[in-house]
């Protein structure tokens, strides 16, 4: 699953069958709202496009020959699960390869990166480690064709109330003439270009950022930039903040106030021993979390108010906090310390701290084997009323004590 799908799907409501089958059955026949044969489905999108502002050449054009793609429907229900720690996979995605080429692309388009500063706020580095991350720089961009991916998530179901507006969204994209509905390729969710944009996104933030009058966040580096760096404004990104900064820790610290959504001004941090690696504490009026990805003995970090772009962007903490990182060495900063992290637990181990969490009424969510943000609370909870000291990091130790 892509990270921009990911932003979404954590922000829509989930249909569920029961709701599917109630809005199949309400929805007049020839325009249904999911479902049903795919021609009168495709009927009420044009409709509903035209309603909109489209015009009706537009809506034809974007939705000639298509179809259900099958494929798509099997990613979509066979998502994968996150699993790697942060020092995993931090290391394997802010390699030292990706390091070279994203700042060789700072300096390619250093006009164009000055100009989104200028008009954005969003430093390079910033724009940069998510171009990296999403697409390895435009690279690998997904071969599922768009429309049809589209149609197919909005036609099923699951979550048309996701991916419909999407689609009409598309149809404005066509009809403005920056997307070729037979041939435009992405994400299997309907993400675009080199930094996996939805459609809704690039109308609402789209940039054209060589002047050729049209917006392609596919095949354009300079309007993919400048659109990314537009919607991450919009996302609240404070010029001249930080948004991550790594720290090295005193022995010992109220290890219980660690964690995202513990925020207080980064100077009280300063005061408890946090030390910025780099040295820098004029950020010490700004509301900061401290986090430890990995425990108190692994790398750890103060977040600041920016940091919640990322999190915007993506919902998985191992995901935002290594884009987020990335950007720090892109603008400058060393390497982490990768410190000694204790051994963590694997996919069973996981699954039976989980289990035991929820037993004794803890809000874990799924027993997935994943730590979340919920599992990670109710971790540092049991620490904290052990006697451990509180970081948020599940061990053996932790689960033998339970």
């Amino acid at each position: 699953m892509s990270a921009r799908f990911a932003r979404r799907l954590a922000l829509a409501s989930v249909i569920t069958s029961c709701l599917a089958s109630a809005a199949l059955a309400q929805a007049p026949a020839p325009a249904p709202a999911c479902g049903g044969d795919l021609g009168a489905f495709l009927d009420g999108v044009k409709a509903e496009a035209i309603s909109k502002g489209a015009s009706a050449s537009a809506a034809d054009e974007a939705l000639a020959g298509a179809q259900i793609d099958q494929k798509v429907l099997s990613r979509d229900r066979a998502q994968g699960v996150f699993r790697q720690t942060f020092l995993e996979f931090s290391q394997r995605t802010v390699s030292q390869a990706r390091l070279d080429i994203g700042r060789q692309k700072i300096k390619q388009y250093a006009e164009v990166f000055a100009r989104a500063e200028k008009e954005f706020g969003v430093a390079p580095g910033v724009i940069t480690a998510f171009w990296g991350m999403e697409t390895d720089f435009g690279a690998v961009q997904g071969d599922f064709n768009t429309r049809n991916a589209l149609v197919t998530l909005s036609h099923d179901c699951r979550r048309p109330q996701l991916f419909r507006p999407q689609l009409i969204a598309l149809i404005e994209m066509v009809q403005h003439g920056d997307l070729n509905p037979s041939t435009n390729t992405g994400a299997w969710a309907g993400e675009i270009g080199q930094v996996q944009m939805l459609p809704e996104d690039i109308i609402a933030h789209g940039v054209d950022g060589d002047g050729d009058g049209h917006i392609n966040v596919k095949a354009s580096s300079p309007d993919a930039i400048l659109t990314a760096a537009k919607f991450i404004q919009s996302m609240g990104f404070k010029p001249g903040q930080p948004w991550i900064q790594e720290v090295t820790l005193p022995e010992n610290l109220p290890w219980d106030r660690s964690g995202l959504g513990n925020e207080v001004p980064a100077s009280e941090w300063f005061k408890l021993g946090v030390t910025p690696r780099d040295g820098a504490t004029n950020f010490g009026n700004l509301p900061a979390a401290l986090i430890l990805p990995q425990g108190r003995k692994g790398p750890a970090f103060l977040t600041y108010p920016n940091f919640s772009i990322y999190l915007e962007w993506n919902q998985s903490f191992i995901y935002t906090t290594s884009a987020a990182y990335f950007a720090t060495r892109l603008s400058g900063a060393p390497t982490y310390l990768k410190g000694t992290p204790d051994q963590g637990l694997d996919d069973s181990g996981m699954k039976a701290l989980q289990t035991k969490l929820e037993a004794l009424g803890h809000n874990i969510g799924k027993v997935d084997g994943i730590l979340g943000s919920g599992t990670r609370q109710a971790v540092q909870k049991e620490q904290a009323r052990l006697g451990q000291p509180a970081d948020g990091w599940p061990t053996q130790t932790l689960l033998s004590a339970l």
